[in-house]
């Protein structure tokens, strides 16, 4: 098929869908291999990006689409008010991360780590899509298993749950923080010199998609040391 003729299917398809498409969905609408289709994608960016566009193909939940670029958001608010957005509660945001972290895992194993009933707050998340039922744990009364979703990358705009930050790392900027937050309040005399590198080093921040949920992770870190050392395979959100 004509190169321009695919490009303008693409254009096509990413302006209809409501959600990302993955390269193994653009290889059977298409009938074009991915060898093919990728040089075909980044022209596209490049193209956006050369006349200055607002909108841009962005590669997200394993999968590409159109997006506004950052700055335009609120003009985008105008026109859909309040339809297009909603709040989530600190408790959310904290049990969200428990799920993103810890998944698959069952209300009770939250419930362990949050100490508080979550049902009210997976509800939600399940309503907003953020998180699903992923199964049932093989063990007494085989409780619902709870995973994270293809929007909850799109939100957090990840392309897969591997790009959260470490609890490891989390936990060290954590602590780093702290130090910070002491250090001001110690009068400047009483703190030790520190070296430009120190400096540099010190202004450095975690590699979160989202300081919401990055907020929200340090503080089930700062509270929760049992998360740390384990593996996983694993505000205002716009919809």
């Amino acid at each position: 098929m004509d190169k321009d003729k695919i490009k303008g299917i693409l254009e096509c398809l990413f302006f209809v869908t409501n959600h990302p498409l993955p390269m193994v969905e653009l290889e059977e609408i298409t009938g074009e291999a991915e060898k093919d289709l990728l040089p075909l994608i980044q022209e596209m960016r490049d193209e956006l990006v050369h006349r200055n566009s607002s909108i841009q193909v962005v590669q997200v939940a394993e999968g590409y689409q159109y997006a506004t670029k950052e700055g335009f958001g609120y003009w985008v608010k105008k026109l859909f008010r309040e339809q297009m957005t909603f709040r989530l509660s600190q408790s959310a945001l904290e049990t969200l991360s428990i799920v993103a972290y810890k998944q698959p895992i069952t209300r009770a194993e939250i419930e362990e780590i949050r100490g508080v009933e979550v049902i009210g707050v997976l509800e939600t998340l399940v309503e907003r899509k953020l998180v699903k039922i992923a199964g049932r744990k093989e063990t007494v009364g085989r409780p619902l298993l709870y995973a994270t979703t293809q929007e909850f990358l799109r939100h957090f705009n990840m392309w897969k749950i591997s790009d959260l930050p470490s609890l490891e790392d989390l936990a060290k900027e954590v602590e780093r923080q702290s130090f910070l937050e002491e250090s001001k309040s110690t009068p400047q005399d009483e703190l030790a010199p520190v070296s430009e590198s120190d400096q540099a080093n010190g202004d450095e921040g975690t590699n979160s998609s989202n300081p919401a949920m990055q907020n929200s992770v340090e503080e089930i870190v700062k509270n929760e040391n049992s998360l740390i050392g384990e593996s996983t395979d694993g505000s205002e959100v716009q919809n």
